[in-house]
């Protein structure tokens, strides 16, 4: 990837709104260049999706997430692919990592409950035949996410006391 591509990279990824005015004004280039270059970036699936953070504390609704830990044998000719292909399938399931360590894959699932949580894995990831075991985590609380903080420190209501 040229330094261009990376620089509208590292802009897209600070601020998914930037647009190709804003781009273009950033990088000294006309904003024909920089649509067509954020074009050719998406056609080559380096640029996959564009999303917005959302803090989920400010919503009313409860969503619960966890982050399951899966430990699985791999299949013969895919390794770890074809089992981490079936449980990316799931609706429930929003990332998903092949990772190192005690457990394989990292997936990252939500719910509406820790009951509807608990069916999933233990219907739906722990039933596949390559499953050996699972972990799963409760996320309790987000501190920051993708780079952002999701609660601002509060002024202090407090006096100081110290002269």
């Amino acid at each position: 990837m040229e330094k261009l591509q990376r620089d509208i990279v590292a802009i897209l990824t600070a601020d998914s709104r930037a647009g190709a005015g804003k781009i273009a004004a950033m990088l000294g280039i006309s904003e024909k260049e920089a649509a067509a270059e954020v074009r050719k970036l998406e056609e080559e699936g380096v640029i996959v999706k564009y999303t917005a953070i959302v803090n989920e504390d400010a919503f009313d609704e409860d969503v619960v997430e966890a982050l399951i830990e899966v430990k699985v044998t791999p299949q013969r000719g895919s390794g770890f692919d074809a089992i981490a292909q079936e449980i990316a399938e799931h609706e429930e399931v929003k990332n998903l990592y092949l990772m190192s360590g005690a457990y394989d894959l990292a997936v990252i699932v939500s719910g509406k409950s820790l009951k509807s949580i608990s069916r999933f894995v233990s219907e739906r990831i722990s039933t596949y035949d390559n499953v050996l075991s699972t972990a799963t985590h409760f996320i309790l609380k987000k501190y920051k996410v993708e780079g952002a903080l999701m609660h601002r420190e509060e002024e202090s209501a407090r006096l100081s006391v110290q002269p």
